[in-house]
């Protein structure tokens, strides 16, 4: 018995920093809502792999049962407006006006306010509000993230039919640090379902847009400062390598059959291709816009010496926008936090 007490006590010493920290949790039999946000928080970072295919991991999930999270598809985002943009927490603009203070050259969509009733928030103190209650690792995952993204460049996709191809243009979108990401028209007679392990969620980090017609999406996105360039394979297509990726750009991508349509390729700027060397002509859709984004990523980094190009004040606001959009329970301490300044008398002048 007193060699099973050292092993076990060995065992417990050994043990990985996460299982320490639920350890210690789940020996308090009310637990505040600071543990359950630490709790959240293990369950989405990378370090739940500790947690995969053993017992304990359905202890992590408990907290969620009374709020669970979204289990959206991309299917259900494209086919329903409020839910992509219940995605958006921070206040947004539409269009840019020569009144805008936080932009600079470039389009930046959000005020920097979070509207909690008759009460609204700075990006600061949001962050001063959520930020207690989220692991350091998630915090750095979440500043690293926000520093290499950029609203210079952004993603048109075009009538495609197959959210499979939708899925996994938002994951490369994600990794290649683009945050704006438009659908214009998708076609919803042909549902794939179940493709949320190809997007592995990245739809809950960017900024999706869904339009109607080419024509009511390019004209919001030339307002922006956006030069219009269409996928197409012509004689009058300049080479993507032959491209500067300095200036504002909104990448079109069209249907996987048909390609960018009339009305499209009529109301864009320019035209651009990829330059092929084998015997067939166009490459897979998803691979196509993972290629563009790539070169383009490349290109900027190369001449501009990075991709990611926000301000202070823009990186402040989508660091408090990520953070919200973190959990639910990120809401519902942002909302605490501004009953509990609404309280607070103002000072005398």
């Amino acid at each position: 018995m007193r060699t099973c007490r050292t092993l076990i006590s060995t065992s417990l010493t050994s043990l990985p920093k996460p299982f320490k920290t639920l350890l210690s949790i789940l020996q308090n039999p009310k637990p505040n809502p600071h543990s359950l946000c630490i709790l959240h928080s293990l369950h989405t970072t990378r370090q739940t792999s500790l947690f995969n295919s053993n017992p304990i991991s359905s202890l992590i999930r408990a907290p969620h049962a009374t709020h669970p999270l979204p289990d959206d598809t991309v299917e259900l985002l494209l086919t329903n407006r409020d839910d992509v943009l219940g995605l958006m927490k921070m206040e947004r603009r539409i269009t840019k006006t020569h009144n805008d203070t936080v932009l600079g050259s470039h389009w930046f969509p959000y005020f920097d306010r979070f509207k909690c009733g008759s009460v609204d928030l700075s990006s600061s103190e949001v962050l001063q509000a959520v930020g207690p209650y989220m692991m350091e690792e998630r915090r750095e995952r979440i500043r690293n993230t926000v520093q290499n993204r950029t609203y210079s460049l952004c993603l048109v996709v075009e009538g495609l039919t197959d959210f499979g191809n939708v899925s996994a243009v938002f994951r490369s979108a994600d990794a290649l640090g683009f945050q704006s990401v438009h659908v214009i028209s998708c076609d919803s007679s042909k549902r794939y379902r179940q493709n949320r392990h190809v997007s592995m969620g990245a739809e809950k980090w960017l900024d999706i847009e869904l339009w109607d017609s080419a024509k009511d999406c390019f004209q919001v996105l030339k307002s922006r400062g956006y030069r219009i360039a269409t996928t197409h394979v012509g004689i009058d297509a300049v080479s993507i390598y032959d491209m500067d990726w300095s200036c504002p750009t909104a990448i079109v991508v069209g249907n996987e059959n048909r390609g960018i349509s009339d009305e499209a390729l009529e109301l864009s700027d320019l035209h651009c291709s990829i330059p092929m060397k084998g015997m067939v002509d166009s490459f897979n859709v998803s691979v196509a816009a993972g290629i563009l984004m790539h070169h383009a990523v490349c290109d900027r980094t190369s001449s501009l010496g990075s991709h990611g190009d926000l301000t202070p004040e823009e990186t402040r606001i989508l660091l408090a926008e990520f953070s919200l959009r973190h959990s639910k329970s990120m809401i519902s301490i942002a909302h605490d936090y501004a009953k509990r300044k609404a309280a607070t008398p103002k000072p005398k002048l």
